[in-house]
């Protein structure tokens, strides 16, 4: 059975709309798929819907990726299960959103002082209403040309320390992990080496993490090697933690793709162990 939970629809910063990615995910043989969008879970409707107009062999998981603050750092916390129809839930994530707007006011000021202008209006266009992220700007910056790649970007303009960075302003990690409880999903730590922390930080972080009530750790991810897998599934054994996987999708790429390498082996304890879920394909 091959599993994603984690996946990104234009809502936030992928570029498939929801219909569009659960049918790239059923071309790709996904079984089953959590729609994990930024701070939002505006795309679950219409993903849902697609899935049983056009009658795919897909289980949706009903997910949320919030942005959050841990150490002065940003850590992403993706929700499983949630119910997207929690008025609480939905008004805490609002804050969020607007403080996703707060942040993308700050990061256009600043580059207005640096010579480059009217990057708001053209952001907010590219996004088209969806939860603001720096992805949105380091598109629009390659578009005109202030970079060649998104990873140009980030590392001219919008990561730390850069013209463009402003500091986060997210819910503390541990409230994050309240919120999706009190949603009745599942608390899950997202791609715990993409933040390039030391060894000693990746540890500290899973322990204050678990400590907080976490769930499970994505110990798969895109790029991810054998050992580096055997090495998160031994910190989940450590705090009692379960195991995710999750491709991080935004869009198809020569490194990445919807399912793509996403396996477990029989030692470790997945996140789904005791959720309802299809037969193998």
């Amino acid at each position: 059975m091959k599993i994603d939970l984690h996946s990104h629809t234009h809502c936030s910063d992928g570029v498939l709309s929801p219909s569009e990615l659960v049918m790239r995910a059923a071309e790709k043989g996904v079984d089953v798929l959590a729609i994990t969008d930024h701070d939002t879970v505006a795309g679950l409707a219409a993903a849902r819907q697609a899935i049983h107009e056009l009658q795919l062999p897909l289980k949706l998981i009903n997910g949320v990726e919030i942005s959050t603050s841990w150490q002065q750092l940003e850590i992403h916390i993706v929700g499983l299960n949630i119910n997207p129809d929690c008025a609480q839930f939905l008004a805490r994530l609002d804050t969020q959103r607007q403080a996703r707007v707060a942040r993308a006011e700050e990061m256009a000021r600043r580059l207005e002082k640096s010579q480059i202008p009217d990057v708001l209006p053209a952001v907010l266009k590219l996004a088209n209403g969806a939860a603001l992220t720096r992805t949105h700007f380091a598109r629009h910056l390659v578009s005109i040309g202030k970079a060649s790649t998104m990873d140009g970007v980030f590392k001219k303009y919008l990561g730390r320390g850069k013209i463009g960075y402003v500091p986060n302003n997210w819910v503390e990690m541990s409230e994050a992990i309240a919120w999706i409880h009190a949603a009745g999903g599942v608390a899950v730590l997202a791609h715990p080496l993409k933040y390039k922390l030391t060894t000693k930080w990746v540890k500290r972080l899973a322990e204050q993490f678990a400590a907080a009530g976490g769930d499970a750790i994505e110990i798969i991810s895109p790029q991810q090697t054998p050992v580096q897998k055997r090495e998160l599934w031994a910190l989940c054994q450590l705090h009692g933690l379960t195991a995710s996987v999750g491709s991080d999708f935004h869009q198809a790429t020569t490194w990445n793709d919807i399912g793509k390498n996403l396996y477990l082996t029989d030692d470790v304890t997945p996140i789904w162990a005791n959720w309802p879920l299809p037969a193998s394909a």
